[in-house]
C-alpha cells in the first residue's frame, strides 16, 4: 500500500502543451529523438550537439517532461559550452505506458546507450538531476562506477534521500521504498555536487545535507546551499546573478580538468 501511494505521489506527468519535436524543430543545433528501452517503452529525448568535449545527461523532476526543460537546458548548453541530452520518463510526454521506478532506470540506461552510440566519451559525461531525477541519476552513477567506468561527475539539485524519507526521517531504507539514493551515492566513484535550497518546502533541506555526508569524502565537491530558495525556484532566484550557471560551470570545468589529467 505504501509503495503504491509513493508511486502515485512521485510520478505526476504534466499534460503536454506543445510536442517536444515541434519545440526542438526551431533549434539548428538540436535534434529530437525517440529511444527504445529494454522494458519496451518508447520515450522522447532531445540532444543539443555543440561538438563540445563535455556532455550533460539531464534527468528531470516529477512534474515536468522533456519539452518543458528544453529551453533551460539549451541555455545551459550555450552558457557552459557543453552538449546536453534530456529525456522524458516512461509515462511522460507521449509515452503510453504507466511510469514506474524500474522503467525510469531503464529509461536512463537507454539515454546513456544513445550517447554511447553517438561515440560520446563516457569519461566526459556529467549526470545532472533535479528532484526525483536524482533516483535514475544515482542508479546510473552507481552502476557505471561498479563496472569501472564512472561518469565524469554527478550533480544533484534538490535531491531526495528516498521517497519515504520525504515524509519520515527513517534511519534505514524500508521495503517498498523508491529511489534509495542514500544507499547509492556512496557507490559513485566520481565528484558529486549537491545543490539545495534551505527553505525547500517539498524535499527538506536535510536531504541534500545527508546525501553530501553519505558521499565518499574523496568525491565530495563543495555543496551549493542556497539561502531562502525553495524546491522549484532555484533557477528563477539565481537567474539575474547567474550564480547557478557559474557553480555548474565550475563543476563541469573541474570534472573536465580531472579527466584531462587522468588521461594525460
Amino acid at each position: 500500500m505504501g509503495a503504491a501511494i509513493a508511486k502515485t505521489l512521485v510520478f505526476q506527468p504534466p499534460s503536454p502543451v506543445v510536442p517536444c519535436d515541434q519545440i526542438v524543430a526551431g533549434s539548428v543545433d538540436s535534434s529530437h529523438v525517440w529511444l527504445e528501452t529494454r522494458r519496451g517503452s518508447r520515450i522522447e529525448a532531445f540532444f543539443v550537439d555543440r561538438r563540445a568535449q563535455m556532455t550533460v545527461l539531464f534527468s528531470h523532476a516529477n512534474a515536468e517532461d522533456v519539452s518543458m526543460v528544453f529551453a533551460w537546458l539549451r541555455e545551459l548548453s550555450l552558457r557552459l559550452g557543453v552538449n546536453v541530452l534530456g529525456y522524458s520518463y516512461t509515462g511522460y510526454a507521449r509515452s503510453s505506458k504507466p511510469p514506474s521506478e524500474l522503467d525510469v532506470y531503464a529509461d536512463v540506461d537507454a539515454a546513456w546507450d544513445y550517447l554511447m552510440a553517438r561515440k560520446v566519451d563516457a569519461r566526459r559525461v556529467v549526470l545532472y538531476s533535479r528532484s526525483v531525477g536524482s533516483g535514475p541519476t544515482l542508479y546510473l552513477a552507481e552502476r557505471l562506477s561498479a563496472a569501472g567506468t564512472p561518469p565524469a561527475g554527478v550533480v544533484l539539485q534538490s535531491p531526495i534521500l528516498s521517497v519515504f524519507r520525504i515524509a519520515f526521517d527513517f534511519r534505514y531504507t524500508l521495503p517498498g521504498d523508491l529511489f534509495p539514493n542514500v544507499d547509492r551515492v556512496g557507490g559513485a566513484r566520481c565528484p558529486v555536487l549537491v545543490i539545495h535550497g534551505t527553505h525547500d518546502e517539498v524535499v527538506p533541506f536535510w536531504h541534500g545535507q545527508e546525501l553530501f555526508l553519505a558521499t565518499r569524502p574523496e568525491w565530495r565537491f563543495k555543496p551549493f546551499w542556497i539561502p531562502g530558495a525553495g524546491h522549484n525556484n532555484i533557477e528563477l532566484l539565481l537567474r539575474d546573478s547567474g550564480a547557478l550557471f557559474k557553480k555548474l560551470g565550475e563543476f563541469v570545468d573541474f570534472c573536465s580538468a580531472r579527466r584531462q589529467a587522468s588521461s594525460g
